[in-house]
This record gives C-alpha cells, sequence and structure tokens, in this order.
C-alpha cells in the first residue's frame, strides 16, 4: 500500500482531516486518565483492612458522664453479650472506616527529633485484637499485664502492636520486635507485627499510608470507654446489630446511640467508598461516550470519502484493483488518521494528568497507559471505517465507470 497517495488526499481536505484528527487526541487524553483515575479508586476500594470484617459490627456512643464510664461500660458489655449471636463484646476507640479516633505524630527518639509520620492508633480493651482477627506475622499478642489504663490519651508506656508495613518504614531491613518509638511523653514498644490494619479514615496516601496503624492495648475507664466492638458470626451480624442498638436505650439510658457511626464494619467499608465507587461509574460513562462519539465521527467522515470518491474507486476497479486493495485503502488511511491522533493525544493526556496532579494531587501517570489508549482507539478506528470501506470496496467497476 502506497502511503504517499493517501497522504496527498487527505492533504486535500485538510479541515475534515483535523478535525478528526482533534477529536482522536481529545478522545486519547481523556481515556488514558479516565482510565488511570478508575484504576486508582479500584485500587483504593480493594485496600485489606486486616480484620474480619464479615463478622464485626461497632457501637458508639455519646453524652454520658464520664465519670459514669466504668460503670456504663459494665452494663453494655453485659447487655450485648447477652444478645443472642453475639460472641464477644470489647471497648475499642475505633474500627477500619468508622471514624477518626486518634492519630499522632511519632519520633525513633525520647527527645522528638527523629520525626517517621503520623500513623493512626487503636485503642483495645483485652481480647480485642483476637475479636478483629489480627493476622500476627512476628512476635505475639498482648497478654494480659499489657493492658495498661489510659492516662491522657495513651497509658504512658505501652507495649504495641504495628503494621508490617509500618514496621518497615519505621525500622527497614531489621526487625521491629523490642524497639521503641515515642509521641511526647508516650513511651511504645513493639511486642507484634500484624499482616495488615488498615487506618480509620484513608486519606489518599496510598497503600503505604493507608497500613500506618499502631494497636496500643488498653483499659476501658473515663478516657476510653463508650466505642465498642461487636464479634458475631456473619450470618447473624445484621440481626445482631440491629437488636443492639435497639437494646442500648434499655442498657444505657444515660447516653445516647450514635445512629451514624453504629453498623456493621461492611456497611461503613461500602459507605465510605460510596464517592469512589460512584466517581468510577461516572467516568466509565464518560469513556463510552467519548468513545462512541469518536466512532460515529470516524464513520462519518470515511462514508462522506467514500461517496465523495466513487469516481476514483471505479477508475482504480476498472485498472485492475481489487476489493482488497480498496478496502485496505480505507482501513490505512484511517489508521493514519488515528495514529496522528495518537500522537498528539500523549501530549495532551501528560498536560490534563499534570493539571490534575496540581488541582487535585492525583499520581504521575504510567507510561503504559498510552500504549492501552492507543490499541484502544487504533482498534475502534479500524472497527469503525470497517463498514464504510466494505462498502467502498463492493462498488462494482462497471457502475462506477459509467460516470466517468
Amino acid at each position: 500500500m502506497q502511503i504517499r497517495p493517501i497522504l496527498s488526499a487527505l492533504k486535500k481536505h485538510r479541515v475534515a482531516t483535523v478535525l478528526i484528527v482533534m477529536e482522536i487526541a481529545l478522545a486519547c487524553a481523556v481515556l488514558c486518565n479516565a482510565c488511570f483515575m478508575i484504576a486508582d479508586r479500584l485500587s483504593a476500594m480493594q485496600i485489606k483492612s486486616g480484620v474480619d470484617e464479615a463478622s464485626l459490627g461497632f457501637i458508639a456512643l455519646q453524652g454520658y458522664d464520664p465519670k459514669n464510664s466504668n460503670d456504663l461500660d459494665a452494663r453494655v458489655i453485659a447487655g450485648l453479650g447477652a444478645i443472642s449471636g453475639v460472641e464477644s463484646v470489647h471497648v475499642i476507640n475505633s474500627v477500619p472506616f468508622g471514624m477518626q479516633a486518634a492519630n499522632v505524630g511519632i519520633t525513633l527518639d525520647q527527645a522528638g527529633k527523629e520525626f517517621r509520620g503520623v500513623p493512626e492508633i487503636y485503642l483495645g480493651s483485652p481480647g480485642t485484637p483476637q475479636a478483629l482477627g489480627l493476622q500476627l506475622v512476628a512476635g505475639h499478642m498482648p497478654a494480659n499485664e499489657d493492658y495498661q489504663p489510659v492516662q491522657g490519651y495513651f497509658p504512658p508506656s505501652s507495649n504495641v502492636l504495628i503494621t508490617r508495613t509500618l514496621a518497615k518504614h519505621l525500622w527497614p531491613g531489621e526487625s521491629p520486635l523490642g524497639k521503641e518509638f515515642w509521641s511526647d511523653k508516650y513511651q511504645f514498644r513493639v511486642i507484634g507485627v500484624v499482616a495488615h490494619l488498615s487506618v480509620q479514615q484513608y486519606d489518599e496516601e496510598g497503600e503505604r499510608g493507608a497500613q500506618w496503624t499502631v494497636f496500643v492495648p488498653a483499659l476501658p475507664g473515663p478516657n476510653f470507654s463508650g466505642t465498642y466492638l461487636i464479634r458475631a458470626k456473619p450470618e447473624d451480624l445484621d440481626r445482631v446489630m440491629v437488636e443492639a442498638k435497639a437494646a442500648i436505650a434499655t442498657i444505657a439510658p444515660d447516653a445516647v446511640l450514635d445512629r451514624e457511626d453504629s453498623t456493621t464494619v461492611p456497611v461503613l467499608r461500602t459507605r465510605f467508598f460510596a464517592a469512589d465507587s460512584a466517581m468510577a461509574g461516572m467516568l466509565v460513562g464518560v469513556i463510552a461516550a467519548l468513545l462512541g462519539v469518536t466512532a460515529l465521527g470516524i464513520v462519518g467522515l470515511a462514508s462522506f470519502w467514500v461517496a465523495q470518491r466513487r469516481r476514483q474507486i471505479g477508475i482504480r476497479r476498472a485498472i485492475g484493483a481489487t476489493r482488497g486493495d480498496i478496502l485496505r485503502y480505507f482501513q490505512t488511511e484511517n489508521f493514519l488518521i488515528v495514529s496522528f491522533g495518537i500522537a498528539l493525544g500523549m501530549l495532551l493526556a501528560y498536560v490534563i494528568n499534570a493539571v490534575l496532579m496540581k488541582f487535585y494531587e492525583l499520581p504521575h501517570l504510567p507510561l503504559y497507559y498510552l500504549p492501552f489508549g492507543a490499541l484502544a482507539l487504533w482498534g475502534l478506528g479500524q472497527l469503525a471505517v470497517l463498514g464504510p470501506a466494505l462498502r467502498a470496496s463492493h462498488v462494482p467497476p462497471v457502475v462506477a465507470t459509467r460516470s466517468v
């Protein structure tokens, strides 16, 4: 196939060619960035919480007198524990995808000079790590003597669990067991490492920041009360949570139930990622609409050119061109137009990504999205031009030559 005659023909239709090239370039730029954003959102939604979500629920109470916190905790634990299907009830400050309860800056030295980030802190009463279903990968779970009263925000000195991701960040290439870190006057000593325990409120910092968590064993008291972890069998959990929220009015009439945060962990996860799910769906719609418009543009332009070139096609068929030659001519012409659009679209994709990075703090667009977008548009172009090209290839030479 001679490329030069095709380029000469395109020069005679510069305006139409430039318009379709611009449309393809825009489609390429939007396609690459939209697919990247969808993949980024879907990846975030697959974050591992590290807990047995299907078996866990959370109850939050407000409005009670802190002086009565020990009595309140005793009544709630006993009352909720008596509900049929409840396996255990523990005092905990929050759960993954629940309300953000505590995050603090930590240092590797007591003087506070070696800052190492801001992990989120889980406080839990005895048995909480086991009820959460945390997977221990090194060290051991807190023993009964590791659970200390909270003074201020945390126990003054705590033997804690941290995630594997946080351990690698704090002491890369070293065993974290027995090592210490500080937050102001509070001292933490690592006794165990868990595979995963996501933060309570994931804030776009990626997998690394999402797993920067510390579990601090603590005893309930005035500074740590009123929020509870309920464990039940997955098939019983929804019923248990309904009965638990109804029972609170009787068990703790001196407290107010936080109905928004008191629900199952699966509901909290779904609610937390609702905006991401909606955005991914919207972007899929934008991609479908844009590709549809681009395909219609290619079909329209190709059909117009086929109709306009019937005399040219007839001459070529009369001097020996086969149907395959005509078909390949239009397919090659489309391939060149789409290629021009893709080349321009790749540059435009990075411009759009730079704008998104600046105003929406998105990551840099990976290079492998560009060939993906190019293949998609080449395929779309070939499919869109196939109909008009086939009609052109079926023009009988004798009919075409009547107009010569």
